[in-house]
């Protein structure tokens, strides 16, 4: 059994029909990213697994037990937290303001200082700025931030929507190495990511959405080799990680 499990999930947006009974699985331990073009629904299906979209149809399972009518809140205490498309970090507080906003949700505070340094020790970058508003920080830095952030609940699952968007050339690398270094630690990653290249090279597998379905499936490797992504999501190459 898969430890998150989309059963034939549809979702609408009014009389708009944003997925189309799509199916995915993400196996404990592994990294799987959705690629796909704009509109083509990754974000909508971020959306709905972090409960801030109802379906309109089917199931989401976490861990074995069904959460498609649990409350977002409730998804973020059983393990399943999101870095937000655009990064979301509340811009009026402080690093460290920010980093315990993360923690709001749970009870196990007396470990709080020792994943307080590890976010720290993944991003030596926020412990320097710790105590800057994050409002004046950079892209790269916000998208940093809003990654520890999520980590701060302690995630089983982390989701993560369009974390390169945006950012110069060596932020992009930096991220997607820490991703990797956060999956090595234990956490189980759903990567949304519009640079294909970087995210199968990373990814153990990987889906490829198109206007809200799902049409192609595989592992990151097997992906970067089909005549179709090369063509339509590679510019015609494969890239090296």
């Amino acid at each position: 059994m898969a430890l998150l499990e989309l059963d034939d999930v549809s979702v609408n947006y009014g009389r708009i029909r944003a997925l189309h009974d799509i199916s995915i699985a993400v196996e404990e331990g592994e990294i799987v990213t959705l690629i796909g073009a704009n509109g083509a629904g990754k974000t909508t299906t971020m959306r709905a697994i972090s409960g801030i979209r109802p379906l309109s149809t089917g199931r989401i399972s976490f861990a074995g037990d069904d959460i498609t009518k649990l409350r977002a809140d409730l998804r973020v205490v059983r393990g399943i937290c999101q870095a937000p498309e655009g990064r979301g970090v509340f811009p009026g507080m402080t690093v460290l303001e920010n980093l315990d906003m993360g923690a709001y949700a749970r009870k196990d505070r007396k470990n709080l200082p020792a994943e307080l340094e590890h976010v720290f020790e993944l991003f030596p970058r926020l412990k320097e700025r710790r105590t800057q508003v994050a409002g004046t920080m950079s892209g790269g830095e916000q998208q940093m931030l809003a990654i520890g952030r999520a980590l701060m609940s302690k995630p089983r699952v982390l989701l993560l929507d369009e974390p390169s968007m945006g950012l110069a050339p060596q932020f992009i690398a930096q991220i997607f190495s820490i991703i990797g270094e956060i999956n090595r630690a234990g956490v189980t990653v759903l990567l949304v990511e519009q640079n294909a290249s970087k995210a199968l090279n990373l990814a153990h597998r990987g889906y490829v959405l198109e206007t809200g379905s799902v049409v192609l499936s595989g592992t990151g490797q097997e992906l970067l080799n089909d005549d179709r992504v090369r063509a339509v999501y590679l510019g015609g190459e494969v890239a090296a990680s």
